[in-house]
């Protein structure tokens, strides 16, 4: 039996911005390096034992010990001064190199590596950054997936066309859509992660809001504007691509605020105070989208220029006191994801446990302080290497961590 050669795993969440810049130079702010260098170890719970993490350093041996008591079997980790320029790393054979997402600036990162990569990465799509991938990474794409897959869902339950999103460039069109809807929400094409958004809830519009709008349209080419729903819930479903197939993995329930930006996961079930109907049809909404959702991708060009994983963000709302009504396509994520995550840290769960998996970051205060209250607040149980109750963090938290990640199970 011939043994797997290792995969190389790299966090690098900001990879939308990166796409949208186009260069290959391209760096986060600072802001979003220290999140990237915080959150780096977050891939280790989609490697194997034989795999490699990418980071800045090495995590501390404590906050491993506590990681593998709960069965999980450690990745081995390298940092990038070792593994981009010491010969010795360099000799060895790795299978895929598997970035959180791939950009031109991911790409020239690891370019080095690649000598040592498997045929088989070699000769698949995300190999090499070609221009054109950028449009698959953009909120165009899932709009025009939604519009691809609409005749195909039951009218009943589907966003009406009336609703669904336009593009704009100009501030006389968004003017007309504030007439038409009310409030809207302005996306950023390519942003991530709830960052890159507008809400626009009062009339007149602040000049600082135009502003800010019309930087978007200057540095991206246009905004996707949509009316701002009444979310009941958000979904995700996750899938992966290969040799033109998708395989769908599952159903992730995260959260966003208000404005958008992503909170967290509910591993486990639905957040305790859903009610009973929203529950029996999010249920539901699998079955009933999943066909032709993966008819359309597999018709597309993504199934021919990418390989991997990606998440379809899913919106359930409530139309005007009306039914149920879902957004089957809101955004599709063409990276691994927070909910791709959350799926594997459900296996972390003793069965028959709710827990919800957040990402920390509070302006002032370091994730190390937060850490030591919450361990004290609600002590970790552990029945048969499953969480039972009790918080635990999964990343290394240090005197200068800004940014965590954690798992809450009450």
């Amino acid at each position: 039996m011939h043994t797997k050669l290792p995969d190389l795993y790299y966090f690098n969440p900001t990879c939308e911005y990166a796409v949208a810049n186009g260069k290959a130079s391209w760096q986060p702010n600072r802001l979003l390096q220290k999140m990237e260098s915080d959150l780096a170890t977050l891939p280790l719970f989609f490697a194997q034992p034989n795999d490699y993490i990418l980071v800045n350093s090495v995590p501390a041996s404590g906050f491993l010990s506590k990681i593998s008591d709960l069965n999980v079997q450690l990745p081995r980790f390298i940092t990038k001064k070792e593994a981009l320029h010491q010969v010795n790393f360099l000799n060895i054979r790795l299978g895929k190199l598997m970035p959180w997402g791939w950009s031109p600036a991911a790409h020239k990162l690891l370019e080095s590596l690649k000598n040592y990569c498997s045929d088989e990465f070699l000769q698949s799509p995300v190999s090499n950054w070609k221009t054109e991938y950028k449009a698959l990474y953009s909120k165009k794409f899932a709009l025009e997936i939604l519009k691809e897959i609409s005749s195909h869902i039951d009218p009943e339950i589907l966003i009406p066309t009336n609703l669904q999103a336009q593009i704009c460039t100009t501030q006389p069109e968004i003017e007309l859509l504030i007439k038409q809807w009310g409030k809207l929400m302005i996306k950023a094409p390519w942003s991530s992660s709830g960052r890159g958004l507008q809400p626009i809830t009062k009339t007149p519009v602040h000049p600082k809001v135009w502003e800010k709008l019309m930087g978007m349209v200057n540095e991206q080419g246009f905004v996707m504007v949509e009316p701002l729903l009444n979310k009941v819930m958000d979904l995700a479903l996750q899938f992966e691509l290969k040799n033109k197939k998708v395989n769908y993995i599952g159903v992730s329930r995260f959260s966003a605020d208000k404005k958008g930006q992503y909170q967290g996961n509910f591993l486990n079930g639905f957040s305790n105070n859903t009610a009973p109907e929203t529950e029996t049809f999010a249920n539901a909404v699998p079955e009933k989208i999943l066909a032709p959702l993966v008819i359309a991708i597999e018709n597309s060009k993504l199934a021919s220029w990418y390989e991997g994983y990606f998440g379809v963000d899913t919106l359930i709302f409530q139309d005007k006191n009306k039914p149920l009504k879902i957004n089957p396509c809101l955004e599709i994520n063409v990276r691994q994801n927070m909910g791709l995550l959350s799926l594997q840290l459900e296996k972390l769960i003793k069965p028959g446990k709710k827990g919800i998996f957040r990402i920390l970051y509070q302006p002032g205060k370091t994730f190390l302080s937060f850490k030591k209250e919450m361990e004290k607040k609600y002590q970790l149980q552990l029945s048969n290497g499953k969480i039972e109750s009790g918080f635990i963090s999964l990343t290394d938290a240090d005197p200068d961590s800004l940014f965590g990640a954690y798992i809450l199970v009450e």
